[in-house]
């Protein structure tokens, strides 16, 4: 990838404590789910504190964050983004259970999906909820 081209890319940050989530989300979604957006480039993190320093540094596009980490779950990750950023990137919520979206709507999340990783499900979830922010 050239150096241009890595300008151009949607920055992802893949938040999970578990590295073959993070190995799923990023396998699911590759690099290009939509010819309608950048190309993607991931950066994971497996703790609450790296992704705030990510968030920090203006170094992030978009957020997957898994609702079932531990210590610090996605939803309360996604909560604090949104409390505490202004602008927040937008932040998509992997879902242990589908019943859990209301809780999704609490932590004010921009799109949802479930594990396991669907990766159509989820291309899908991430592709809409990034172009509703491009054209916000």
């Amino acid at each position: 990838m050239t150096h241009t081209q890595a300008a151009r890319s949607l920055r992802v940050l893949v938040y999970s404590d578990d590295s073959e989530t993070r190995a799923q989300v990023i396998g699911a979604l590759g690099t290009r789910p939509s010819q309608d957006i950048p190309e993607l480039s991931f950066i994971e993190v497996a703790t609450a504190p790296m992704v705030f320093a990510q968030l920090d540094a203006g170094v992030v596009d978009a957020v997957i964050a898994d609702g079932e980490a531990s210590p610090a779950g996605g939803m309360g990750i996604a909560k604090q983004m949104k409390d505490e950023l202004d602008p927040s990137p937008p932040v998509l919520v992997l879902l242990g259970r589908a019943d859990d979206r209301w809780l999704a709507e609490w932590s004010r999340a921009d799109a949802v999906a479930t594990l396991p990783v669907d990766p159509i499900a989820l291309a899908e979830a991430f592709v809409e909820m990034v172009e509703k922010r491009r054209t916000a």
